[in-house]
Parts: C-alpha cells; structure tokens; sequence
C-alpha cells in the first residue's frame, strides 16, 4: 500500500496521559512510511473517520505495526482495541466556526456560564476536528459533568479536516446533540491504572472467544467460560467487568445479590435463569455477577434453604447440560474463601485472577486517570514527580482510595475560591479559569483519607522522629537500616543474594524507651502502620483469637510495606505449657508461629515486639526467620542520660545555672520515662516557688530528684544482664567489641 493511501496499524489502548486529547502515538516506522512529522495531523479510518495529531510512541513500541488511540478517538472510527485501522497523511484548514453540542441524555439540558465560549476556544488550541466527533474539552470537569463530551456539530469549512486556532470562533449549545442515546458514561481500558497484567489475562481469556470464536474451532477446544476476579474492596474489579463489556463490544448483563433473592419459593431460580437466557439470545454477551459470595456461599455454611437451591441453579445455568454459546459469566468478590467450592473448577470459572493492592507504579498510573482533567498549574516533569511523591507515601490505598484523594483535594481547592463565587450566578469563566489544584491541597487531603483495607486495625501514627529519642545511636541506627533499607532500597537485598530481617524484639527494663522506637520507625519509614494488644486479640470464642491474628497479618501482607508492632508480646505469646488458662494463648501462640515463618511467605512485612520479660516468651518465637533481631535496650549511661535530658529540656525555658551534665552525672539508675517525669517535676518546683516564674533553674532540678526516684536498681539491672549474655547484647556494646577487632 502506498503512503498517500495510508498504512494498516493495529489499534492498542492509549497512554494513561493521552485520553481526550486527540493524540495518535506513531513509531519511527510508521511515521517514515506516512511521511510525518511529530505534530502532524493524521487521519484514523475503520466504519468512519477521524483525525489526530501525531506524538512519539514508547520504546517497547517500536516496528510492531500499532497505533495508540484513546476511547473517544476509537468509538469516532468505529473500531476497538485490536482492530486494523487506516492510518494516512492529511493536511487541515484553520476552522473560522465550530458548533458543539454536549452528550448528554435527551432529558437533560445543562447550564453554561458566561464565557464559556472562550474557555473551551482556547482549551481546544491546535486540535484537530472532523464533523461528527465526539470529543473532549480539558479542564471543564470543574463545571460539574466529570469526563464530558461534545459533539462537533458544525465546522466551517464543512466536512473536512480542520483545528481550532486563536481566531476560531467556537458556539457551545446548551441542547444535548439529537442522535445521543440514553446510556452515555462508558468505562474504557484507558480508566484502568495499575493493572495492566490482569487486564492482559482477562482480555485474553474474553476477548478472543468473543471475537474469534473460530480460532478455539480449529484447535478443537472450548473456549473459557468464565472469570473468577478476588481481592480487596476498591482494587477495581466492578470496573474491569465494565471495561471489558464496552470495549469487546458484548451486551453487558449485571447480577446484583439481593436483587435475585426473593422469599417466594422457586422465584430466585427463575430470575436467574430468564437473565442466562437473555444473555443467550442477545451473544456475544457478558454476564457480571457482583459480590458472587452473597447469592453462592458454601452450603454446608448457610442456613437457609434459598441460598442452596440458588447456588444448585448457578452451577447448572454455567456448566449444565445446554451449552452457553459465546456467553462469559464475570464473578467479583472480596470474600473469595466464602464462595461455594463448587464453582471454582474449571468449566464454570476457569481462571481466578487476583486484583491485589498496586504498588507504586500502578499507584502513579491511578493518580494520573483520576487527576486527568485536573487543572494542577504544573508542566509534565513537575506533575510527574508530584505523583511519584503522593506515590511513595500512599502505601495500602487501592483505586477506589486515590479516587478520594484527588476528590477531596479539588474540594480542597473549592473551598479557597468559594468567598469568590456567587452560587445564585452562573460561574464567570475567569474564576473557572485560575482554578488550580496545589500540592497542599492533596497534602491537606491526605490527613483524612486513609486506606480502605486497613481502617479497622490502622492506628495514627504518632508524631515522633528519631531526634526525639535520647541516646541509643547505635540501635537506632539498627533499625533504620533493618526497616527503612528494605523499603526504599530493596534492590540492595536482591543483589546481595539476601532477605532482609523480618522481626525485631525489643526488651529491657520498663520505661527505656522500646515502644518509642517502634514508634518513630513507623513514623521515619513511612509505612504503614498495625498495633497488636494483647487484650483486643484474647477472645473467649473458640478460634477468635487466632483468627483475629491471622487478619492482622494478611492485611499487612496486602497493604506491604507494613510494620506490625506487638508491644507487651508476653501476654500473648507466654511460654507453652505453663498457662492455666483454656489454652487460647498456646492456640495464639501457634498461629504466630506459623504467620510469622510458616508456609507462606512473609513478604514486606516486618513485626517489631516489646516486652520486659522476653523469660516468658515462648522459645519457638525468638529463633531467626522469625525475630531475627533480639536487641537489648539497657538503663541509659551518663551520655545517654545527658541525651535524654537534652531532649526533654528542648522547649523548656533553662536558667543559666541548669548543668544537664551534673544532673546526668547524679541520676544513676534513672531510664527515660524517669528522667522525662523529673523533668516535667522541676518545671512543676519552679511554678511552686514562684508562680509568676519564667524559667527552670537547677534548685528545682536538685529538689524535684528528693521526689522522682529510680525505677531500677543494682538487682533489676543484674536481672537483665544476666538476660543480655543469653539472649542478645546491647548494640552500642557489640559495636564495641568488633571495633576492637573481638569475637565473643
């Protein structure tokens, strides 16, 4: 074919960037076959025509003859992904008018404020037109239609290819265009981010058999009939189902839980079989059953007799003895344990895909979709490592999640331009125009959306850094190798040929500081964050407790990087065979054992554990692979002391005469917890000596020391030493002695 004629291209999905922008992604290739440039106009041709303008494709694309275009560009040429399309060279005219009118329902009408003219001229610069497309203005989703779409109605001149220039003059009707039909909103392959592989799975196994059927006759299989999808709420399963209906072109059939369920005996089988049915007469078609464990749990689980004859009806309709043609059942779920077994075999679901939690690729990707036509006042390097900040620090947030997010920061921005507005007016396009959404806007909004998935047992991580901790470098320095290194440097392991450490247990006398550790390790590394109480877990119902463990861990495994952080483990986890209770702490116990380094794999997830009395604690429990790391935290040293009074004494106003090194020098025995409860003391001393006192000196120190007493003594001390020399040994000490080149 010659390149005035065009070339033939198959049609892959655009970038997550490019939707509603008109752009046609070319190879090297391609664009010396066509004779382009970069910013030329190019025409698209399947059922009809359309046009765009020509960007460079990625690097994985090149000499494999596709061609990127969004949904909107793909429905104006009548074609889907996959298609072959004509690709071919034409040249435009400077449009002097163009007509367009909004897609929206016939009984709609929308109200356009002053200057709307103007405002979709300039957002429409330099794009290319054709009479009879649809397309899409940038940056009019603040006027209250998200994803909005105009028809061209009319250009002059008329029927050919033309762009919108500074002296176009551009007429927006408030009617919608005649030939719209009542179902406008369609979910495209391009609203998808973070999910490219299952999407590629799903395409493969619904696709095919839809659009080729042929293909599964010549190599005599049949092809799948169904698609089990399982993960967390808000990953995006509903939206996958909708995507895949739309693009492969298949009448879409939903089945909604309690709209099945009736109390009339026979009733709820009958609905089902009327919507197969439909299905059936109406192929290729596709059949989404959302929420599929509430209309087919396991029956030996339910009561009722409904729910058995409902899942007896299902397991016949999918693999009975009438075949289902070229019909494909979408089951979704995020109780995937719950759904009768019977159904998960091949020839009903045939394949179980996981919509997991996206990690931080698939977290930009899902940002840059829902901020598509937001108007962020950055340019595309900017924007890009915005995202890749948000990214980082959005650890657990699925889909539905970020959505929120970017909503709730345009409602933060909404509320700075409000005193400006006059909602009994229509909107002037000036204000529409200098809306921007800032960086602070998303910081704001991330103080009240977290994680769906962890709302039950995520707790606010307190505000404490590692300069709010006194002494104890060494073993600070421990731990943020340990936990920040595999979180922001994973590759180090990898190339080492390692796995980084998965426990922590910290003991030592009370008050030195073992839960304030863990506290400024989950506050430094950024991820999230799931206190265990002992209290919360111990139940008096038989498996509770060890249920409620195993929660906790593969929730953490969900939202990796997670830090699971058990303070007081003894009262959980006591030693085997010395309990009196009914034998839920050994049942405790056990599951820890087997969640911690059992078959499974513990991946991005690193438990940290405090205790005062690691005697106790069962002995399973403190062998590597499990807590790699038994560190001792002892009673601070004089240096250390000086640290901690330094620490505490930060916003306190000190008279000159305060000597932190004599006070350190005479608080032998003290631990943190001591020296901070001294430290809130003297302040208190020097109120009672003088009320209208301004600042601390060291008389009040001196008198508040007669009050505040050690908690440790010489006998506690050598309790955990003895400890020390079995267990593990303090970190500042084994520095030490590898420093003066020893092996003990």
């Amino acid at each position: 074919m010659k390149p005035n004629d065009g070339i033939l291209l198959r049609i892959a999905e655009a970038n997550a960037t490019d939707p509603g922008m008109a752009r046609v992604r070319l190879d090297e290739i391609s664009r010396l076959d066509l004779d382009v440039e970069i910013g030329d106009v190019v025409a698209i041709e399947k059922v009809r025509s359309t046009v765009g303008r020509v960007f460079r494709s990625r690097p994985e694309d090149e000499n494999k003859g596709i061609v990127r275009i969004d949904s909107v560009m793909r429905n104006n040429c009548g074609a889907s992904i996959g298609d072959k399309v004509k690709v071919k060279k034409v040249e435009v005219e400077e449009a002097k008018k163009v007509v367009l009118a909004p897609i929206i329902r016939k009984d709609q009408k929308l109200r356009f404020g002053e200057g709307i003219d103007d405002f979709v001229q300039k957002a429409l610069i330099r794009r290319p037109l054709i009479e009879q497309d649809s397309i899409s203005v940038p940056g009019l989703t603040l006027a209250g239609h998200t994803g909005l779409l105009f028809k061209v109605i009319k250009t002059i001149p008329s029927k050919i290819p033309v762009e919108v220039s500074e002296e176009t003059r551009v007429e927006i009707r408030e009617d919608p265009a005649s030939e719209v039909l009542e179902e406008v909103t369609k979910v495209s392959y391009e609203d998808i981010g973070g999910l490219s592989d299952q999407l590629g799975k799903i395409r493969e196994i619904i696709e095919l058999p839809l659009k080729h059927p042929e293909l599964f006759e010549r190599l005599g299989i049949t092809p799948p009939k169904g698609v089990l999808l399982n993960g967390p709420p808000g990953t995006g399963k509903t939206l996958i189902a909708k995507a895949v209906a739309n693009e492969s072109g298949a009448n879409f059939f939903a089945i909604n839980g309690p709209e099945i369920m009736s109390k009339y005996y026979g009733q709820s089988e009958q609905k089902l079989r009327e919507i197969f049915q439909k299905a059936d007469e109406s192929e290729p078609s596709i059949i989404f059953i959302d929420e599929i464990d509430s209309i087919a749990p396991k029956r030996e689980d339910v009561q009722g007799e409904v729910e058995r004859r409902v899942v007896a009806q299902l397991l016949t309709l999918m693999d009975g003895l009438k075949d289902r043609g070229h019909v494909i059942v979408i089951g979704a779920t995020n109780r995937l344990d719950a759904v009768d077994p019977a159904l998960r075999r091949p020839g009903r679901f045939d394949r179980e895909i996981v919509i997991g939690v996206p990690d931080k690729k698939g977290r930009m990707e899902i940002l840059t979709i829902h901020t598509r036509g937001m108007p962020l006042g950055m340019d595309d390097e900017k924007e890009s490592e915005f995202f890749s900040r948000i990214a980082d620090i959005t650890y657990g947030f699925v889909g539905a999640d970020l959505a929120a997010l970017t909503r709730e920061s345009a409602m933060n921005a909404l509320r700075r331009y409000l005193p400006e507005i006059d909602l009994d007016k229509p909107i002037p396009t000036e204000v529409l125009e200098k809306m921007i959404v800032t960086e602070d806007d998303f910081m704001e909004a991330l103080k009240t959306i977290e994680p769906s998935s962890l709302r039950e047992v995520t707790v606010e991580v307190p505000n404490i850094k590692w300069n709010d901790i006194g002494g104890l470098e060494a073993l600070k320095s421990e731990l943020r190798e340990a936990v920040e290194l595999p979180l922001l440097n994973p590759d180090v392991f990898s190339r080492l040929g390692i796995r980084a450490p998965k426990g922590f247990l910290l003991y030592g006398p009370p008050g030195t500081g073992k839960t304030l550790l863990a506290k400024a390790v989950a506050n430094e590394s950024n991820a999230n964050f799931i206190s265990v109480k002992g209290p919360e877990v111990l139940s008096k119902w038989v498996g509770d407790s060890e249920k409620a463990v195993r929660e906790i861990f593969k929730k953490a495994k969900q939202v990796s990087p997670a830090i699971i952080f058990m303070d007081e483990i003894d009262s959980i986890a006591p030693r085997r065979g010395t309990s009196m209770d009914s034998g839920v702490t050994e049942r405790i116990v056990n599951q820890l054992l087997t969640s911690m380094d059992g078959i499974e794999v513990l991946k991005g997830v690193v438990v940290i554990a405090a205790t005062n009395r690691p005697d106790i604690i069962d002995p399973a429990l403190l062998r590597a692979g499990r807590f790699d790391k038994i560190i001792y935290i002892p009673p601070p040293e004089e240096e250390g002391r000086l640290k901690i009074l330094e620490v505490h004494t930060r916003k306190m106003p000190l008279a000159k005469d305060v000597d932190l090194k004599d006070i350190a020098r005479k608080t032998d025995g003290y631990v943190g917890a001591d020296l901070e409860n001294l430290c809130r003391e003297a302040g208190m001393m020097a109120y009672r000596n003088n009320p209208e006192a301004t600042e601390v000196n060291q008389d009040a120190f001196i008198k508040a020391m007669k009050t505040i007493r050690p908690s440790i003594d010489k006998n506690v001390t050598k309790f955990y030493s003895d400890l020390a020399a079995t267990m593990g040994r303090d970190i500042s000490e084994k520095k030490k002695t590898e420093d003066l080149g020893l092996y003990q």
